[in-house]
């Protein structure tokens, strides 16, 4: 009976980990499953040592803030595993806490396969990871087509499994028309009357962003303002920012799917705006960006490998969607760019083109379903 050991520590994690789990179970119904994550990854089966509630905390000030937390995270980590003496440890993402994880039982459990899924973005910044991951790990699962070729170039192994926000969005949009018993959307057939903002998924992020995603979109009164809530924040955090005309969502792919054109904040939710074929500018903030703009653009060809923050414009090498990050993120850019978006047919028609392309650069394989194959075949 094989013995699993998923890490993740953020609310993404827990449910990619958990469409994993869902599929390993599928492969070996006896399996034992146990780790770090979230709700999901408990509803699938899998033992939670820790919570990401206590995990999920992003940037150098809030690792500070919430030290006792981190080094606790670490201790119960380091005790499950030696307790659980997993078969193969499955790391999703959250690189910095991962790879000392995957040092830790390279040592201390030699005989334990270690797999990343969703390994570090290293392709764009951090390069020299490379080589600790490839030193650490014995297979790499990628979500980006070209992080083969990527690892290729420093004489490493890595296996592109497919993205699985592909995945999640043709499911939803299955089971929604399961549900409605309708046709697939025609595409181009979509409603005009609503911009939906998705502000990110934790709360700092969301303060800082939807106060100016809202005076953009308020540029446009004869449209409907609906803002997509995350997993985990309640609706009495959004409430302050909002009018009583603005309307909040649980629903983010009905929404955007049926939206004119939506703010994003830069992430996983841009490429799920794209492939739900919706108009989008993106935006991300960053602190003090006006104090230190001259720094930043000095340190951005030094820091970054690639010219985009986007997963979209990554992806396809090209900027698909505009970027307006750091001292970019005002509300007269934001509003110029979703005025285009609203108004100019053939800007709009440029991008949705771009959007297939896209679409075709991805494919269309079960990055969990595949991820799973590759795990639980045996040597």
């Amino acid at each position: 009976m094989a013995k699993y050991f998923f890490i993740a520590g953020e609310a993404s994690g827990d449910k990619h980990a958990a469409e994993l789990i869902q599929q390993m179970r599928q492969r070996e119904p006896e399996a034992l499953f146990a780790g770090l994550g979230g709700d999901l990854m408990e509803t699938a089966g899998c033992v939670i040592y820790r919570h990401i509630r206590y995990m999920a905390f992003m940037g150098v000030v809030a690792v500070l803030r919430h030290w006792r937390d981190v080094k606790e995270n670490f201790r119960i980590a380091r005790e499950a595993l030696l307790k659980e003496q997993p078969d193969v440890l499955v790391l999703i993402d959250y690189p910095s806490f991962n790879l000392k994880m995957a040092s830790f039982c390279k040592k201390q459990l030699p005989k334990t396969k270690i797999v990343y899924y969703i390994p570090p973005k290293v392709w764009a910044w951090k390069k020299r990871r490379v080589h600790r991951i490839a030193r650490l790990c014995d297979q790499v699962l990628g979500i980006f087509p070209f992080e083969p070729a990527f690892y290729a170039r420093y004489g490493y192994s890595c296996e592109y499994v497919g993205h699985p926000t592909v995945e999640q969005v043709e499911k939803v949009r299955g089971e929604r028309l399961k549900v409605k018993g309708e046709r697939a959307k025609v595409k181009g057939e979509r409603a005009k009357d609503s911009i939906a903002l998705l502000p990110g998924s934790r709360p700092g992020e969301i303060s800082h962003c939807l106060p100016q995603m809202l005076k953009a979109a308020r540029h446009f009164p004869t449209y409907n303002i609906i803002v997509c809530a995350a997993p985990g924040i309640e609706d009495d955090f959004y409430a302050p920012y909002l009018r009583e005309d603005e309307r909040l969502t649980r629903d983010t792919y009905a929404t955007v799917q049926q939206a004119a054109a939506a703010i994003v904040n830069s992430g996983t939710a841009t490429l799920e705006t794209a492939l739900l074929e919706c108009p989008q500018v993106a935006v991300y903030h960053v602190a003090f960006s006006r104090v230190f703009e001259i720094v930043f653009r000095c340190l951005k060809p030094v820091l970054f490998s690639i010219p985009y923050f986007t997963p979209v414009n990554i992806i396809v090498g090209k900027e698909v969607i505009k970027e307006c990050v750091a001292y970019d993120f005002t509300v007269d850019k934001v509003t110029a760019e979703l005025g285009r978006l609203l108004r100019d047919e053939a800007y709009k028609k440029e991008l949705l083109a771009s959007y297939e392309q896209l679409s075709s650069i991805l494919g269309s394989r079960s990055a969990s379903g595949t991820a799973a194959d590759i795990i639980t075949s045996k040597p």
